[in-house]
């Protein structure tokens, strides 16, 4: 009650200081840690999806900041002052006003130290600001700041000591559920399970997020983390699980959400992934499909340009809407239908063989045989060198996986036996080229042409 009191006269005075030269009465007329509750109210509204309080959190910044750089030292004595200070700095505020305001307070060593780690956080100083707040354990301090402290420690700590940093995470969520501070904590945290490969806290983490803040101003970067992490974890995170933590959505962000899977997933190979996702985001929820969405029919053709039945395929690609789609899609339609068109394309005619002239006195050379066929760059085909990975990245990977879409490449090393060239037959006195290798060559090419389109396309 008394925190919705301290809200209604903030409003009380924003309306007066929004349209009254006497402005500077409203910030002066609150101290410095109650400027800053309200505004930590304000945003702890916005995150939970009130976006018509946006303005009015840009107006409290400004006025916070104001407040701040008019506090004397006697402000600062009353610890909450200095703890607004803190808190205001570690809300992405002035360090200007954070570092001016310190030099002239007087408080204990701690909070001192705190400010120091945190004026290094603001000024782009991480190794200095970890080393400043090291010692301090958020857990020890009051909750309105130490909550804040162990989402600053957490960010710095994210690259060099991942699990200590969702530790840290875990702490900010504790101390201050339900605001801005977990919203962040848990964004923050999909991420980092990411980057260290655990599916199950993504999951979990994932699944918090939409739960409490799929409507907060900062849910798009919550999203790239979450399709991001959906492709790298896909060998870890069952379709069943990620259809629970879609199935929490809008059918509206669950479609988009969908679509941008499987545009990543068929870009990077991952056919059954971007085929799932696809043909979530066309069945749609409540009895509302979104197969007329151009962006679903394509990718759902992406997955399947190399297997089924090509002519169908041709037709979907040849009955999507261009100019519904983006610059970039557009460059994947082009690049699937090239890809439809080359696998359909008829074989060139292969020039015959003339028969080398034999001498009457010559014998036949022995048949010469050898364990697989050479293509026309003269070295055998490799079994599975077909990368997953776009053309453009798999050399750089340094290693190479064989796509789902490549059975026939699979199994070149059943090839029949080859002959040279140069060594004519002994029935017939000239070659004969074995269609199953010609074939073979042509299926391995048309193979490497998808993965050169699909990794030169637009990400």
């Amino acid at each position: 009650m008394k925190r919705a009191a301290v809200t209604r006269r903030l409003i009380g005075l924003l309306l007066l200081a929004g349209g009254h030269p006497s402005a500077g009465f409203a910030q002066d007329a609150l101290q410095p840690y109650q400027l800053v509750r309200s505004l930590q109210l304000i945003q702890d509204r916005i995150a939970a999806g009130d976006h018509a309080a946006m303005p009015m959190q840009a107006k409290l910044l400004e006025m916070a900041d104001a407040r701040l750089r008019a506090a004397n030292a006697e402000d600062y004595r009353d610890p909450k002052n200095f703890r607004a200070l803190l808190v205001y700095g570690m809300s992405g505020g002035n360090p200007v006003t954070v570092e001016a305001a310190t030099s002239r307070a007087t408080t204990d060593p701690q909070s001192l130290a705190i400010a120091k780690g945190v004026i290094d956080y603001l000024n782009g100083r991480p190794g200095e600001a970890i080393e400043a707040l090291k010692p301090i354990d958020p857990m020890a301090l009051p909750p309105d700041l130490g909550a804040f402290l162990a989402l600053v420690k957490g960010s710095l700590l994210a690259g060099d000591q991942p699990a200590a940093a969702l530790g840290l995470l875990d702490q900010a969520r504790l101390l201050s559920p339900g605001t801005l501070v977990e919203e962040a904590a848990l964004r923050r945290s999909v991420g980092i399970a990411v980057a260290q490969g655990d599916a199950a806290r993504f999951a979990l983490a994932s699944t918090q997020y939409v739960e409490r803040y799929l409507y907060s101003p900062y849910a798009s970067q919550f999203a790239d983390s979450f399709v991001s992490g959906v492709i790298a974890l896909h060998m870890s995170i069952s379709q069943d699980k990620l259809g629970d933590i879609t199935s929490m959505m809008d059918p509206e962000r669950e479609k988009v959400i969908y679509l941008r899977i499987a545009r990543r997933a068929a870009i990077d190979g991952l056919n059954d992934l971007s085929a799932f996702a696809s043909a979530r985001a066309e069945q749609g929820r409540d009895g509302n499909t979104n197969q007329d969405d151009p962006r679903a029919l394509l990718y759902a053709s992406l997955s399947t340009v190399t297997s089924g039945t090509i002519e169908d395929v041709r037709a979907k690609l040849g009955k999507i809407d261009r100019s519904r789609l983006s610059e970039g899609d557009r460059a994947l339609l082009d690049a699937a239908q090239a890809i439809a068109g080359e696998v359909v394309a008829p074989p060139a005619t292969l020039p015959e063989e003339k028969p080398a002239p034999v001498a009457a006195e010559q014998t036949p050379a022995p048949e010469i045989a050898t364990a697989q066929g050479a293509d026309d760059s003269g070295l055998p085909p490799v079994e599975g060198a077909i990368s997953e990975k776009p053309a453009a990245t798999a050399a750089s990977a340094g290693s190479a996986k064989a796509p789902d879409t490549a059975p026939a490449a699979a199994t070149s090393a059943d090839a029949a036996t080859v002959m040279p060239v140069s060594a004519p037959s002994p029935a017939a006195g000239s070659e004969t080229t074995d269609p199953t290798d010609a074939a073979m060559t042509r299926t391995r090419r048309q193979l490497d042409l998808i993965d050169q389109m699909l990794g030169a396309a637009p990400k």
